[in-house]
């Protein structure tokens, strides 16, 4: 009897641990091929802000179903809790999902959220940004951000702190309308790598400080924010010569510019003429009332006898430099004998250090999209988690493969029908070349950049010419940095600024200002005609 009960605990428990850690003979924790509706395997979050509805519908073209975002400008949140926690540490793990961005992405994520296992009480209907995910993986677009992402949450063992971790350098968002697959590749030997369509676009390591930002290992020392840079330290480098004297023949006052004397009247020159007239072939509308609109007065239009004169009006010499100009005195500057260097803190231990084999990685127990769109028509499909890198590849090679064949097929007639108004074949070539070039390492402080120019140049075909320019001169001027190194830049303390507004348009003070100019303006005045100088 005793022997019985054991063995019947002993089949309860391995049962129980089956249940947890299942898996398919192919290492195949899950496999979201949504041919069945969604609806009772996965929870649409019931919180008040994510009211995007998501649909159970075909992909465009295909019989194949998949999770679909069918409003625009919504936040949406759905989750699917796994059979049992996921851990990452035991062994290769391989995520790995297909998104198709129906009708592009402006602006929006597309990425999945692997959640790990949450506090007592938390239901799936409560899903929302505030809930606690071990991974982060997929594309993300908008404005400058162009990227798809992988976050690593790493818990510190020392702070118990929970930082996120972002992949440097990471591969760019697929610009068209075709359905993609997105891989990563866990490796136990601490190795990440990033696959788009089944070809590796990023390979890191996740203790390098190269690969994340920040680093998982945090530094040894930190400064000391109890530290004080003395008051007598000096960090100026260079100091005016006290003992420099100005020269007594330095005219300050001398302006820059003076009359060129040697200058003589063209001519021909019509002194008595004016630049404008009034039109002679204008005359005073009908409804117009003195007493009301006051005294009407002729347009200005230029006067025809100086398009053929070298100019009109009272004569004046032009101006040239000065000779004699120097401008303010300043003595020159030399070594300071007092300098000491920038000051920095002293370097402290961090109370914040560790060292580890592995990535403190949390088991995952749900996976969940919480995204936020400007776009509709984001279809979700073959949602993979897996322990064998070889079923990935298969069920891309089945799944994805075929449909993005046939989508790309579908496109290519597309752009030959559509002639100029669509990108030429070339160009289509030219612009995923320049998409690789923008993920290449050393250009990733320039990445928003190149991405911007490139999707200009795909929405306007006749600008190509001039995106290649424009990207060769940025390749060119980092090239020249890394070579013969910048120069540094020199500090300057800005005066605090009423407002500022992107793309350089000014700020809304100078608008408003330049807005009332307009407005003092009459209208339909002529535009004034330059006074025409001998140079």
């Amino acid at each position: 009897m005793g022997r019985s009960l054991a063995l019947l605990l002993l089949l309860a428990f391995a049962s129980l641990q089956h249940l947890c850690f299942a898996a398919d003979d192919d290492g195949t924790i899950l496999h979201e091929t949504f041919d069945e509706t969604f609806e009772g395997r996965w929870i649409v979050s019931e919180k008040e802000d994510y009211n995007g509805v998501w649909k159970h519908e075909k992909s465009e073209g295909h019989d194949d179903y998949g999770l679909l975002v069918s409003e625009k400008a919504r936040k949406y949140a759905i989750v699917k809790e796994l059979d049992g926690p996921v851990d990452l540490k035991d062994g290769t793990t391989v995520i790995q999902f297909e998104t198709r961005l129906q009708n592009g992405l402006e602006c929006g994520g597309a990425y999945l959220k692997y959640l790990r296992v949450q506090e007592a009480g938390w239901k799936p209907k409560e899903f929302d940004n505030e809930s606690p995910y071990s991974i982060m993986f997929g594309p993300d677009k908008c404005g400058a951000t162009n990227k798809v992402h992988f976050i690593l949450k790493h818990k510190n063992p020392k702070s118990g702190e929970y930082v996120e971790h972002h992949l440097k350098n990471p591969p760019s968002v697929p610009s068209d309308k075709l359905t993609h697959v997105y891989t990563a590749i866990i490796k136990p030997d601490n190795e990440l790598r990033i696959l788009v369509d089944d070809e590796e676009k990023k390979k890191a390591n996740f203790f390098s400080a190269e690969d994340f930002e920040p680093p998982l290992i945090p530094s040894k020392t930190i400064p000391d924010p109890d530290d004080k840079k003395p008051e007598d330290w000096d960090e100026r480098a260079k100091i005016p010569d006290p003992d420099a004297v100005k020269p007594d023949d330095w005219d300050e006052d001398a302006p820059m510019e003076i009359e060129d004397e040697d200058a003589v009247k063209p001519e021909g020159w019509l002194d008595d003429e004016p630049e404008e007239i009034d039109d002679p072939d204008a005359t005073k509308p009908e409804d117009w009332d003195d007493e009301e609109d006051g005294e009407w007065e002729a347009p200005k239009i230029e006067n025809p006898k100086c398009e053929t004169a070298p100019g009109c009006g009272e004569w004046k010499r032009p101006m040239k430099r000065n000779p004699a100009y120097k401008g303010k005195w300043h003595p020159p500057l030399i070594d300071n004998p007092n300098y000491k260097g920038i000051w920095k803190p002293h370097e402290i231990p961090n109370p914040n250090y560790f060292e580890l084999d592995k990535p403190n990685f949390e088991p995952v127990a749900a996976v969940g999209i919480e995204i936020w769109t400007m776009q509709d028509g984001i279809l979700f499909d073959n949602i993979l988690i897996t322990k064998d890198e070889e079923a990935a590849e298969s069920i891309r090679d089945t799944t994805w493969q075929p449909k993005f064949e046939i989508e790309k097929e579908k496109q290519k007639v597309e752009d030959e029908a559509a002639g100029t108004d669509g990108l030429a074949g070339y160009q289509k070539k030219f612009f995923d070349i320049l998409y690789k070039v923008a993920d290449i390492p050393f250009l990733g402080e320039y990445k928003p950049k190149i991405i911007d120019l490139i999707e200009k140049g795909e929405t306007q075909p006749n600008l190509t010419i001039g995106v290649l320019g424009s990207v060769v001169v940025i390749i060119v001027t980092i090239v020249f940095k890394i070579l013969f190194g910048g120069k540094k830049q020199v500090r300057v303390e800005k005066k605090p600024e009423v407002s500022e507004t992107s793309n350089d348009q000014g700020s809304s003070g100078e608008k408003t200002e330049e807005k009332e100019k307009e407005e003092e303006e009459p209208a339909g005045a002529p535009r004034q005609r330059a006074t025409r100088r001998e140079n």
